[in-house]
């Protein structure tokens, strides 16, 4: 049987609920404005940002600022490395579920 304390940590970068959130959301989608990301995790403006910042700075995100006519736009996309580590985050998550449902009915 192996053990929960065998398996491989969780991405505590990506773990944190917001940061979960905002990667979710981007796993779902190839590219998405502030304001979408905004009202889908249900963030406030400073706090998406910071979450944004954080993920930009590890690797994960790519953040382009333009304008569209003459208001400001800012677009996310995950980067390659920012898709993999969802994806593992999300496999690890499941491979926790299924060793927490095993040792349930072993009980």
């Amino acid at each position: 049987m192996t053990e929960l304390n065998d398996e491989p940590a969780l991405d505590r970068l990506i773990h944190e609920p917001a940061r979960l959130a905002i990667m979710t959301v981007m796993s779902s989608v190839r590219a998405a404005d502030f304001v979408f990301l905004q009202r889908t995790t249900g963030l406030t403006k400073g706090n998406l940002s910071s979450h944004l910042a954080k993920l930009e700075e590890a690797g994960l995100v790519r953040i382009e600022k333009r304008f569209v006519g003459r208001k400001p736009n800012t677009s996310v996309e995950l980067t390659p490395e920012g898709i993999e580590r969802v994806t593992r985050h999300w496999e690890r998550l499941d491979r926790l579920r299924e060793l927490a449902r095993g040792a349930a009915e072993e009980e």
